[in-house]
């Protein structure tokens, strides 16, 4: 009896600290990050082939274009940094932009979309990494809860196009900042009309954004043309911001041999560092959502649970 309940003792050791370690996995792992824009930083707009504007628009921040040299319609632009058609400096911005794309591809997926036109809309959504097979869609307001982390990351990431719908809004919530949002586009966006959009769109092609669209972030196009409308732009930048402490999610027990009352469960709820959708995702046609840290978690609680009944299996089985 001794020998099994030293067995049993082992086995709980183990469970506990196998299961804490995949909790803490799942924490890390959840953590977007944001990439760095490089000199693109100071661009509001920078188109690949060519730049247009029609009517009275806005931009807070530099207005580029390259390698192409085409930029029509500047007249009507009132621009708080400079131009640059084909210069060294879009020409480095083009650089750093896509040297940006190719972070925002890479980044893991913490949630996956499957199908056309997977919703965007009608969700309050937490920061991680969220992917799209195919295209994205956005209708009414998407909330963007960065739960008190100013330093939170929202990453989308569409295979080929991004549409929002007329008077559709992007919405921050508990401290997030528009500098933390990354909109990676596999092909094309288009900003519909009177939307109000949060975040950097990266785009392989093209932007348009439609009559009185509104973008906090930028509008950076790899290869295609950025097409303007009476629009606002600004280019934010991140203030300085406090992560919250980070909370254990486990805790490894000592195992002793004096007799003691059945443990209480030694983990503890996971909080904000692990990314989720608060409110179920809208799939789209056909679509199917699937969260890549599910199998992590059960595996985690299998082991923690195995730990815990081994644990009280040990005790109890113990000779006086």
């Amino acid at each position: 009896m001794l020998k099994l309940s030293h067995w049993a003792k082992w086995t709980a050791f183990l469970g506990l600290a196998v299961g804490g370690a995949l909790l803490g996995t799942v924490s890390s792992a959840g953590a977007a990050t944001a990439p760095s824009l490089g000199s693109a930083q100071s661009f509001a707009v920078l188109g690949g082939s060519a730049v247009t504007n029609t009517g009275p628009t806005t931009l807070g921040g530099d207005l580029g274009v390259s390698p192409g040299s085409s930029i029509t319609g500047s007249a009507s632009i009132t621009l708080t940094g400079a131009k640059h058609a084909a210069d060294a400096v879009a020409d480095q911005a083009q650089s750093d932009v896509t040297t940006a794309y190719n972070a925002l591809a890479s980044a893991p997926c913490t949630h996956s979309f499957s199908g056309t036109a997977a919703e965007v809309g009608g969700q309050t959504l937490t920061p991680g990494v969220y992917c799209y097979s195919s295209s994205a869609q956005l209708t009414g307001t998407v909330t963007l809860n960065a739960e008190g982390d100013g330093n939170a990351v929202f990453i989308f990431k569409t295979a080929s196009t991004l549409t929002t719908a007329s008077n559709s809004s992007v919405v921050m919530i508990n401290g997030g900042q528009p500098c933390n949002v990354f909109w990676k586009i596999g092909s094309s966006a288009t900003v519909g009309t009177g939307t109000a959009f949060v975040g950097n769109i990266v785009a392989l092609t093209s932007i348009s954004l439609k009559t009185g669209a509104k973008v906090s972030g930028r509008a950076l196009a790899r290869n295609g043309t950025v097409t303007m409308d009476t629009n606002t732009v600004s280019n934010t930048t991140c203030s300085a911001a406090s992560t919250p402490a980070a909370t254990s999610t486990a805790s490894t027990p000592t195992v002793t041999t004096t007799a003691a009352a059945t443990p209480a469960s030694t983990a503890s709820t996971p909080t904000a560092s692990i990314p989720r959708v608060i409110s179920a995702p809208n799939t789209g046609t056909g679509g199917a959502a699937h969260s890549t840290d599910s199998g992590t978690w059960l595996a985690a609680i299998v082991l923690m649970a195995l730990g815990g009944a081994s644990l009280y299996f040990a005790r109890t089985q113990r000779q006086p």
